[in-house]
């Protein structure tokens, strides 16, 4: 039904909206998944070894550099249209924000931690397990955190290769009009502002808490840091 407010216009067509959020949302977790599966055990372990840096942040400038829309249209005529070809490029989107975290959480983490580890017979795969990773999950979880932002918003492109989601309401004025344009693209706001308060509750929950207390801490420290200039006569 159309109308010429987006509120009303969400309202009278609640159900299309529901149907184009859960398909927007399951295309966005998909990829994200598949993102975190490639890109935390590879920049976890590059970290860990300290080696590859000029491949994370070379893969990162390139991913970032790279036009989703582009890689869709390439994508269309390897993989053909629907589903898997949109969360390829998605993928290809937030992959590398995900491993560029991952790699430098784990590399600076703290060279004591890990000299004590190393020296209480911990092998490498436990210093990695049981010390790196726990003290990185904060910066690896950030990293999730923006990926997944970038990735529920560009969803949107997947309406162009047959996808679906939110962006067949946003791209498709003839049919919505321009209250369906503005009530879509606002969806796409809220959902995106959503998961980032989401996610940034679970990161929150699995920092260490002597992480966590530790920031507290040093916030007043660092707003000190730069005391006001003192007045002029």
């Amino acid at each position: 039904m159309r109308s010429s407010d987006p509120i009303t216009f969400f309202f009278n067509n609640l159900h299309l909206f529901l149907v184009k959020v859960i398909a927007h949302l399951e295309l966005s977790f998909a990829a994200v998944g598949v993102a975190i599966l490639i890109a935390i055990p590879l920049g976890a372990w590059l970290g860990h070894i300290h080696r590859g840096s000029f491949l994370a942040i070379s893969v990162s400038n390139i991913g970032r550099a790279l036009p989703s829309l582009a890689v869709i249209a390439i994508g269309i005529g390897i993989l053909g249209i629907g589903f898997l070809n949109t969360m390829v490029a998605l993928v290809i989107l937030a992959g590398p924000v995900i491993l560029t975290n991952t790699y430098v959480a784990v590399a600076e983490v703290d060279p004591d931690a890990v000299q004590a580890a190393r020296a209480m017979g911990m092998t490498p795969f436990l210093v990695l397990w049981r010390v790196e990773l726990p003290l990185a999950m904060p910066l690896i979880f950030a990293g999730v955190r923006t990926a997944s932002v970038y990735v529920v918003a560009t969803a949107t492109l997947a309406t162009f290769a047959g996808g679906g989601g939110l962006g067949d309401i946003i791209v498709n004025e003839p049919t919505y009009g321009t209250a369906g344009v503005i009530a879509g693209s606002l969806m796409i706001t809220v959902l995106a502002f959503t998961v980032d308060g989401l996610l940034a509750l679970v990161q929150n929950r699995v920092t260490p808490y002597p992480l966590r207390k530790q920031g507290r801490k040093q916030r007043p420290y660092v707003e000190a840091r730069y005391p006001p200039p003192p007045a002029r006569m």
